[in-house]
């Protein structure tokens, strides 16, 4: 009986052992002690400190509940502190290099295919398809990129902007009432999505717009999903949604192709459609307007929303933003001219107020590439097949690089250049987003209307900054219509 329980507790310890070393050779194959690569002169290179956390969960758990935190860069600002503002982790199933080097980020971003791809979550690559801007590479993303880039850059396309955003900002707020709450992140997002399709597709309010606001929120529903794809499943659900979405986008392109392709672009599909390219199908250009249509729910919102956010805590700032609006709205009255978007842009306080909502904002936090080959950054070694996540948060809340940084000022950027490393709100490189210029007019305009015709009260609310930054209760709002003489 003896040495049947001995044999059986060194089988037991015998298979323990073995998964223990599986383990051990599956998980720290990257690790800095097995990790060892060599150039032509088969020198030894060190990877960044840090640490990669427990098997197969690496440091996920952590970095995600101080993701929903009212602290979320602590988990990188801990880690910085001890390791450097480069170090290694292991986050979403994979190796990682953490950058809060603003030098480091801005290489990484400005490489080409070569060195780094774009890395994404898995429910996000089955939604987005491997044609979509925000994942293909090479020649055929700069074609893309660049001539939506120069169509979002065309006074043509500006001027259709302003007048769009100004139509749907006045209605929208001719419905506002003072004895019921205004919800600024819903509104904001009802406007800023109408005047994005306008411009991708051409599509105005109506049936199918409705339909297409529907569709939509199912299928962002499943960008950060499980990445399960059976019926019933949220994956499945928000494909199917897509599947909608294109079609609609397909017969619009269909009609644009059957009634003429106007010489002069009036949405995003004629500038593709307009393109010698055989690579751009229709498939391909109907899939990435719906990609498109992203911003639209999210960062341009946001935009304005956090600008409400800060304003309704800094009534200094309030104070100056609303003399200088006031006084653009009684010149155009007295000259008896509309409002173009260059007067938008124009007025210099307004747009430190939303650069400093960019900066403190962070709507986006960061930026995660997967390197193809070994590179090595300022002495750092970032192995093939490791990701590198470009954490702008922590740079743009860096005491270093901002005095009082978690302070909302927008006067810190009376005679700055925007254009620092150091400030990265739309990301860099040959993935700079398109529509940055688009993003500053929109809430310019909103900004003007708002506060040259409300005074507000705002509620108690949050911002949540996991999986995507948004106000947790909708930044809730109590408004009071501005007399004709007021201010």
């Amino acid at each position: 009986m003896d040495n049947l329980l001995l044999i059986v507790l060194i089988c037991s310890t015998t298979i323990f052992l073995s998964i223990l070393l599986i383990l051990y050779r599956n998980y720290f194959r990257f690790s800095p002690v097995c990790f060892n690569i060599r150039s032509s002169k088969h020198r030894r290179l060190s990877l960044p400190l840090g640490t990669l956390g427990w098997p197969f969960l690496g440091e996920t758990i952590e970095f995600v509940s101080c993701a929903y935190s009212d602290c979320p860069e602590s988990f990188v600002n801990k880690r910085r502190h001890r390791y450097g503002k480069v170090f290694k982790s292991h986050i979403f199933g994979s190796p990682t290099i953490v950058s809060t080097d603003a030098e480091v980020s801005k290489f990484v971003l400005q490489s080409d295919a070569k060195a780094f791809v774009p890395s994404y979550p898995k429910s996000l690559t089955e939604l987005m398809g491997k044609s979509s801007i925000l994942l293909i590479n090479g020649s055929l993303q700069r074609r893309i990129h660049g001539l939506i880039g120069a169509f979002f850059k065309s006074p043509h396309l500006k001027a259709q902007i302003t007048r769009d955003m100004q139509k749907y900002v006045q209605e929208s707020m001719a419905a506002w009432r003072d004895d019921l709450p205004i919800f600024i992140q819903d509104e904001t997002k009802n406007i800023a999505f109408q005047v994005l399709v306008k411009a991708l597709i051409s599509l105005d309010p109506g049936e199918d717009m409705e339909f297409l606001k529907k569709q939509f929120q199912e299928f962002i529903a499943g960008l950060m999903s499980i990445p399960i794809n059976i019926p019933g499943s949220r994956l499945y659900r928000s494909l199917q949604a897509k599947k909608k979405m294109v079609k609609l986008v397909q017969k619009i392109i269909q009609a644009k192709k059957e009634s003429g392709i106007s010489n002069v672009s009036q949405d995003v599909v004629d500038v593709l459609l307009n393109d010698t390219s055989d690579q751009l199908t229709d498939d391909l250009i109907a899939d990435n307007m719906i990609d498109m249509m992203i911003p639209g729910e999210d960062s341009v919102p946001l935009l304005m929303t956090l600008a409400i956010k800060y304003l309704s805590d800094s009534p200094t700032a309030l104070q100056q933003l609303t003399k200088e609006n006031m006084e653009l709205k009684a010149l155009k009255e007295q000259l008896g001219d509309p409002l173009c978007w260059s007067d938008y842009l124009s007025l210099p306080f307004t747009q430190n107020v939303i650069t400093e909502t960019l900066r403190m904002g962070n709507i986006i936090n960061g930026v995660m590439r997967k390197a193809m080959k070994d590179v090595e950054i300022k002495g750092y070694q970032i192995p093939k097949g490791w990701c590198v996540f470009t954490y702008f948060r922590s740079v743009h809340l860096d005491e270093n690089n901002y005095d009082g940084a978690y302070d909302f000022n927008p006067w810190r950027w009376q005679d700055k250049d925007i254009s620092s490393c150091n400030f990265t709100p739309f990301g860099g490189g040959q993935r700079l987003c398109p529509g940055l210029d688009l993003a500053r007019l929109e809430a310019s305009i909103f900004l003007h209307h708002f506060i040259t015709q409300f005074s507000w009260v705002a509620e108690d609310d949050t911002i949540v900054n996991f999986p995507t930054v948004r106000m947790k209760r909708r930044m809730p709002i109590w408004v009071k219509r501005r007399s004709v003489d007021q201010y």
